[in-house]
């Protein structure tokens, strides 16, 4: 292509539109890409408008369908006629067929053969051909993000690191476990319960409360029965403790999460987080 048949995106809108020709990001739906902004009517310098055409010359690649969907949907709703997979053959995929792969394979020869790109099952079945085509297996090597591999007159995997995604949470990298998340997740998706008691130590009677508060979980204003009723077995649990001489803190807590665990669950169907403070008199 020659250098004055490619302009500046600035250009764009001083040229006839059937004469203009726009290769792009976001093929896959991506919320941020210059097909998503187009669809949305937010580019800076392209106006799709009825009449234009968009082809997206890319595979559905599995679980992004919703948000491929989703521009497509927009591209039709600007007017532009949109042709894409399966409904168009408008794509050639660009990974090599098997019998270009063994093709490959007997023109290079290699002493040593590591299968890249795929998953596990293509990298087996790419293993396969080297195979089939005369390497030896032993000087086959299948591996996997994070395998550590010696190069030199053997190729050898020789160690293992950490490999994957890296969870970035502020100021901090990699610092956020597993057991972090899944608290998030838990809060985002039935809320905490905060119940706060004063209990007198010697005896294990409450002198305060018990306050529940809820944040994500229930309406206070429409659901105040179910805070009350709440609060009210939280009382009894701590009025059994007491008689049962129980004041260690932590039998206490574990008391409140189990009473109210269950009832919330009966009531809602819900298990939202429970945190019982206990303020030592």
């Amino acid at each position: 292509m020659d250098d004055q048949d490619v302009i500046d995106i600035e250009e764009v809108e001083s040229l006839d539109p059937g004469r203009v020709v726009i290769a792009c990001t976001g093929s896959q739906g991506e919320p941020y890409s210059a097909l998503s902004l187009m669809a949305a009517r937010e580019h800076k310098w392209v106006k799709l408008a009825e009449g234009d055409t968009v082809v997206l010359s890319s595979s559905l690649i599995p679980g992004n369908e919703p948000s491929i969907h989703r521009v497509v949907d927009a591209l039709y709703r600007s007017g532009a006629d949109v042709y894409h997979m399966p409904a168009d053959a408008v794509h050639a995929s660009g990974h090599a067929a098997q019998e270009e792969l063994r093709l490959l394979l007997s023109l290079v020869r290699p002493r040593w053969f590591v299968p890249i790109h795929g998953e596990r099952r293509h990298l087996q079945h790419h293993a396969r051909l080297a195979e089939e085509v005369g390497l030896p297996r032993e000087r086959i090597l299948i591996c996997e993000d994070g395998d550590v591999i010696d190069v030199g007159r053997a190729v050898t995997k020789v160690d293992r690191v950490r490999a994957g995604m890296t969870f970035v949470d502020g100021l901090g990298i990699g610092d956020v476990g597993g057991e972090v998340l899944r608290d998030r997740r838990k809060l985002a998706g039935d809320g905490v319960v905060v119940v706060v008691v004063g209990v007198n130590m010697q005896t294990g009677e409450v002198v305060s409360g018990p306050d529940v508060v809820n944040r994500g979980f229930v309406h206070d204003g429409t659901s105040a029965d179910i805070l009350e009723e709440a609060r009210k077995r939280v009382m009894l649990a701590f009025e059994e403790s007491a008689e049962a001489h129980v004041t260690d803190p932590s039998a206490l807590q574990q008391n409140v999460r189990r009473v109210l665990k269950r009832y919330f669950f009966d009531v809602t169907q819900r298990k939202p987080v429970i945190l019982p403070v206990i303020m030592e008199v």
